[in-house]
């Protein structure tokens, strides 16, 4: 029988998964429960919403169970130098983000209902004294980001010598988030009985490596992705849209008018765009929140919960804030930045077309990205329609059709009487036609302006070729201006008292898809402009312009996008010299993703 009976599980488990709705166990869950009941490792490979928390937390509390394990505590050790260990902990989810490890812990909580077994999350954004109480008063298991689970390590507030059961959820995120040196440092102190279980969305080499590394002959389960019957409609519609970087929020703004989405998540690659686009959006109109790494938790969870309520109708995030989240009611995903790796992208569009509902997928693409595009179908092996801009034919024809709903619905809702004996009383002067297409007229240039400055059309890019070289120095709008910033020489130490500069890294070698952001001492209180930064880098690391990203210049500070693989070259040349006459402190932005 497909129940979660006949898995093998314990009556109170069952009971608890039943009175959360469970009917019938996913693919996931039938395949890896057994394996993880009979006390095998395993490597899963299942995407976001396929039920993998179950798959493992289930058997996890089976076993805890099974050995008698409960809380051993309360304690009162010694902080500073403790006399005695914390109670052991004998099961440990790890996984890359604060939002999952709730979400985790919670569903972890919800199966263990009617058993004896405490759950404990711990991670970052949180008091570190309340985390500490729990983890005293004994916990069968805790759900851990990897820093925070080394910080209470370090602590010796976190005893992993009795663990029995290890899950490496989202392995492959956390990899990328740069978590592969503190995973292995817990793994180093657990003990080699344990059980382990991986589970990823992909299985990249580096995901191959911890497996044989860390893993006891595990058994390896693949969740291939939902296939649909010939000529069935998907769920996602995927479009993308071809826009010169110059252009790229003039478009996106036209194509959020055309598509009036009702609830959107929009992804950025760096936390320094998601503010930017916020502000933006904001500016024109939408309700807008921001949501990334660097936002402290109460403000992560206050836009979390305006999102979910409907207060705000649109979520600006990065790929990592966003990881975990489980929303129903999302109704389009914009990859505002096309993400590199095509996984990602299939992580963002799972975002919606959710639980049967239909949802739409928007991409806006350089020229020299759809290279991109082709990896993304390769991979899906499904094709994304690329479409020409909304026109500006296209967007009156949509205002007038909004326009139509609205008067069908205000007719039918009645009440209109006071208004008709105005109308009859302009009949007797005007055609009713004229009366009706004047009043839109002026509605439409209530809202979109009076006409006499005409909208204009966004011009299509130059063709590239799927595959187009670098760019040349001056190649692009956005880098054009960046690059004759580039030739102001920053004040301060002339040129010719200057250090010998380190040689920059050859083209070819430095790999755009990473980003890391440098947070430098100087701000516009030193009167520092964006040449400053720009020449400063260019000058003292030798590194072209076009390789730098966004820079945000605070009041006391500067934040400037870079390559991660060039990171620690920049802030060694920046040390080594002056910017506005001022020796500055460089360092990498806390929290950046």
């Amino acid at each position: 029988m497909n129940t979660f009976a006949s898995l093998g599980l314990a009556p109170a488990l069952v009971s608890a998964v039943n009175a959360l709705g469970y009917e019938e166990p996913t693919p996931i869950q039938k395949e890896a429960i057994p394996v993880l009941l009979s006390g095998r490792d395993l490597v899963g490979q299942a995407g976001t919403g396929t039920g993998k928390t179950a798959a493992f937390a289930l058997p996890m509390l089976e076993r805890l169970m099974k050995s008698g394990a409960k809380a051993k505590g309360p304690i009162t050790p010694n902080l500073k130098s403790p006399a005695k260990r914390f109670p052991a902990v004998l099961g440990m989810v790890l996984v890359p983000t604060r939002e999952l490890a709730m979400q985790v812990a919670e569903a972890v909580q919800k199966y263990s209902k009617g058993t004896n077994l405490t759950v404990v999350p711990l991670y970052g954004g949180a008091p570190m004294d309340q985390q500490i109480r729990g983890l005293m008063r004994g916990a069968s298991v805790v759900v851990a980001t990897p820093g925070r689970a080394l910080d209470h390590m370090r602590r010796q507030t976190l005893d992993l010598t009795e663990l029995q059961v290890l899950v490496l959820d989202e392995a492959d995120e956390m990899l990328d988030m740069g978590f592969a040196e503190d995973l292995e440092a817990i793994l180093s102190e657990t003990p080699a009985t344990r059980q382990t279980a991986l589970f990823a969305a992909t299985m990249a080499p580096r995901i191959a490596s911890i497996a044989n590394k860390h893993l006891k002959q595990p058994e390896r389960i693949t969740i291939a992705r939902e296939k649909r019957a010939p000529g069935k409609v998907a769920r996602v519609r995927q479009v993308a849209y071809i826009v010169s970087k110059h252009q790229k929020m003039e478009a996106f703004g036209r194509i959020l008018e055309f598509e009036n989405p009702k609830s959107a998540i929009v992804f950025c690659r760096t936390r320094i765009e998601v503010d930017e686009l916020n502000d933006t959006l904001k500016a024109h109109g939408y309700g807008a929140q921001a949501l990334h790494g660097g936002m402290e938790q109460k403000q992560r969870d206050r836009v979390m919960n305006m999102f979910r309520t409907g207060k705000a109708d649109m979520l600006v995030a990065t790929d990592v804030a966003a990881r975990g989240l489980d929303i129903e009611h999302v109704s389009h995903v914009f990859n505002y930045d096309v993400p590199n790796a095509p996984e990602v992208y299939v992580h963002r569009i799972g975002r919606t077309g959710r639980m049967g509902r239909e949802g739409i997928a928007i991409s806006i693409v350089d020229p020299r990205e759809r290279r991109l595009l082709r990896s993304i179908e390769n991979l899906t092996k499904q094709a994304i329609e690329v479409a020409p801009l909304p026109t500006v034919s296209d967007l009156r024809a949509k205002r007038l059709e909004a326009t139509r709903t609205a008067l069908t619905d205000r007719i039918a809702a009645g009440d209109l009487d006071g208004v008709k004996v105005f109308v009859k009383s302009l009949s007797q002067d005007f055609d009713v036609a004229d009366i009706a297409a004047a009043a839109i007229a002026m509605l439409h240039e209530a809202s979109h302006g009076d006409g006499t400055e005409p909208e204009a059309e966004i011009p299509a890019p130059s063709a590239a070729p799927a595959y187009a070289p670098r760019p040349a120095r001056n190649a692009g709008a956005g880098r054009e201006r960046f690059d004759e910033r580039a030739r102001e020489r920053p004040r301060g130490r002339p040129r010719e008292h200057s250090p010998k500069r380190p040689a920059a890294a050859p083209a070819g070698d430095i790999d755009m898809s990473r980003i890391t952001v440098l947070r430098i001492g100087v701000g516009k209180k030193a009167a520092v402009r964006p040449g400053d930064l720009v020449g400063a880098i260019t000058g003292e690391a030798g590194i072209q312009s076009k390789y730098l990203g966004a820079i945000k210049i605070a009041h006391e500070h500067s934040l400037v996008e870079v390559p991660q693989q060039m990171a620690e070259h920049i802030m060694e040349s920046l040390r080594k010299t002056t910017i506005r006459g001022k020796a500055v402190d460089v360092r990498i932005e806390p929290g950046n993703e």
